[in-house]
């Protein structure tokens, strides 16, 4: 995309095709390119149009259905911002009584869109200029009066704001960087900027060690997946608070705060096996999560929570099995004990195990019609495979 794409796709007749075009259908896209020529719609937004209808579907299943409002971008389509999880940090700058933001890193405006729409004053700034336009485009799409600037990252554009949300590239040539400190631009250099009110969007995997004195770090899961980790300060961070697991579209959030005096104790598999939430583990609150259930740990180093009687209810920080049986690892015993029970297809879950699941899968060779949840594990340090149903959320 260039920027004369995303001038014919703005223009009168660039909206209209847009609204016109079917959804993407790989099949068919040669097909229909051929005939919008033939019509005679211009070869170059006929291209650019097409691409849109292919980055929509692609990102649909992350952006939901207000994508068919966008433009974008391929790294767009990929990386913007959740519109959930962008309002979930909208909300919070908004509850911190802030009023004009400098969106450092803006992208195609998934944040800077959520911040406005939360009655936030936005100052977007973007350094690529066909990435700036797209995100103009995507404001005046929405109604959404953002500032857009046209420049790189530099404390020069927090003038006039009393916050900040930035953004660093955690991708070098198309690969994920996991060291802060090779971001660009660089953690620490974020973290310097001359305001108090200050998010930054970070690495899942970022080492709990950044969470220093009054800042805050913040793991978002969406629908079950971990989506996002976020580090605030100043007004932005809970006091008292250095870690946050939340959950969307519940909003439901756990933080270390809920975490018992010491560790969570230890004992054999009960009736009901717990799964917690990618957020919560990474966010080092297992024991926090255990503590809600009055549960304890299959083994020390592992994240199963185990309880001796069913729940009352779900549990939004874990997810449930009924436990059947508790073996310990090995193939002909579990093809035996799932054969006896009429299963053909198994759901393998792992923690601690080196066994691949789809190997595993293969070589027990089962054909009954029944279907059970494998989970591999360590109990007491020895490799355990727990044979169970998840339980109803």
């Amino acid at each position: 995309m260039n920027l004369d794409d995303v001038a014919a796709l703005t223009s009168f007749e660039g909206r209209a095709l847009l609204a016109a075009l079917p959804g993407y259908d790989d099949r068919t896209a040669l097909a229909l390119a051929e005939r919008l020529r033939a019509e005679g719609h211009p070869p170059g937004l006929v291209a650019a149009a097409l691409t849109q209808q292919r980055l929509r579907a692609t990102a649909r299943s992350r952006l939901g259905p207000g994508v068919d409002r966008l433009l974008l971008t391929p790294d767009g389509a990929e990386q913007t911002t959740r519109p959930a999880v962008a309002e979930h940090r909208a909300a919070r700058y908004q509850r911190a009584g802030l009023t004009r933001v400098a969106d450092l890193g803006a992208g195609i405006g998934g944040d800077a869109l959520a911040l406005a729409a939360a009655g936030l004053q936005v100052r977007a700034v973007e350094q690529d200029p066909v990435t700036a336009a797209v995100l103009a485009a995507n404001c005046v799409a929405l109604g959404q009066p953002v500032e857009v600037v046209v420049a790189a990252m530099a404390a020069e554009h927090l003038a006039g704001c009393d916050a900040a949300f930035a953004d660093p590239a955690r991708r070098v040539g198309g690969r994920r960087v996991l060291d802060p400190l090779r971001w660009q631009p660089p953690l620490p250099w974020v973290l310097d900027l001359p305001v108090d009110a200050l998010g930054v969007k970070v690495a899942p995997g970022i080492d709990h060690a950044w969470a220093t004195a009054g800042v805050e770090l913040d793991w978002v899961s969406m629908d079950g997946d971990l989506v996002e980790a976020a580090l605030y300060r100043g007004p932005l961070a809970t006091p008292g608070v250095s870690r946050r697991a939340s959950l969307l579209p519940s909003g439901a959030t756990l933080t270390d705060t809920d975490l018992p005096a010491g560790p969570p104790p230890v004992g054999p598999v009960g009736s009901v096996l717990y799964e917690p939430a990618d957020a919560v583990l990474r966010a080092g609150l297992v024991g926090a999560a255990a503590l809600r259930v009055g549960g304890r740990l299959v083994d020390p180093t592992i994240a199963y929570v185990t309880t001796d009687e069913a729940p009352a209810g779900p549990d939004p920080f874990l997810t449930g099995y009924a436990v059947e049986a508790v073996l310990p690892f090995q193939l002909k015993r579990l093809r035996a004990a799932l054969r006896e029970r009429g299963v053909g297809r198994v759901v393998v879950k792992k923690r601690g195990s080196a066994v691949d699941p789809a190997e595993l899968r293969r070589r027990l060779r089962l054909d009954g019609d029944a279907e059970m949840t494998v989970l591999l594990t360590r109990v007491a340090g020895a490799p355990t495979a727990i044979l169970a149903h998840p339980l109803s959320r």
